[in-house]
């Protein structure tokens, strides 16, 4: 039998899993260890994380290049107890029980790096205050 996360867990969903739901989960991995359980999916998966997202996490010590796009499934929301949309207009399996938010944050897809830097520090926000949110 497996034994469930320590902590709480969380989903993040962008239509395409490549940009912002990457950076976000990468941020909540970095800074919560294994505190958090952390999931990221899409609605309709890209082929490839966006590589402007990726050279933005690498400018602040964090490798996501090894990270592939995934398909949103209702187990995966089922198994969350957060699921945060990134303001892209995904539904999700609403279930009893979840605490469900949306992020309203621009889309780098298509973006240069200096167009996403933006982005991502404002996850890089956002997840810190859900971090102190999630240990209240």
């Amino acid at each position: 039998m497996s034994t469930p996360a320590p902590g709480p867990s969380v989903l993040f969903v962008c239509v395409h899993n490549a940009g912002r739901s990457q950076m976000a989960a990468a941020f909540l991995t970095h800074l919560a260890g294994d505190k958090v359980e952390v999931r990221s999916a899409g609605s309709a998966p890209a082929g490839t994380v966006n590589p402007a997202v990726v050279e933005a996490m690498k400018e602040v010590g964090i490798d996501i290049s090894a990270e592939t796009p995934k398909v949103l499934t209702v187990e995966a929301v089922q198994a969350s107890d957060v699921v945060i949309t990134m303001g892209c207009g995904d539904t999700c399996p609403v279930f009893p029980g979840k605490r469900y938010l949306d992020w309203q944050l621009d889309d780098p897809a298509g973006q240069g790096v200096a167009s996403v830097r933006p982005i991502r520090d404002e996850i890089e926000r956002r997840i810190r205050s859900l971090l102190i949110e999630l240990d209240g």
